[in-house]
């Protein structure tokens, strides 16, 4: 007998808060776009009271990066 995956609860879950070390507490958080790639988009992670990189975040969307072939 074949046992089947599970299926995916939570896809893909988003940061809203992360410990700011320069604010010296938890903030919430920006997500800006660093880089395309072909396996997924990475992102930088800012704090969104003083700016201070607090993490990154790779995704597994491709299709931003189909998209920027189209319009090449």
């Amino acid at each position: 007998m074949h046992q089947q995956d599970p299926p995916d609860s939570f896809g893909s879950l988003d940061v809203t808060e992360l410990f700011c070390a320069r604010c010296q507490r938890s903030q919430p958080v920006r997500k800006h776009l660093l880089l395309v790639l072909p396996n997924g988009n990475q992102f930088d992670l800012r704090c969104a009271v003083c700016g201070e990189s607090v993490g990154h975040k790779t995704d597994n969307d491709q299709q931003t990066f189909a998209d920027t072939l189209k319009l090449s």
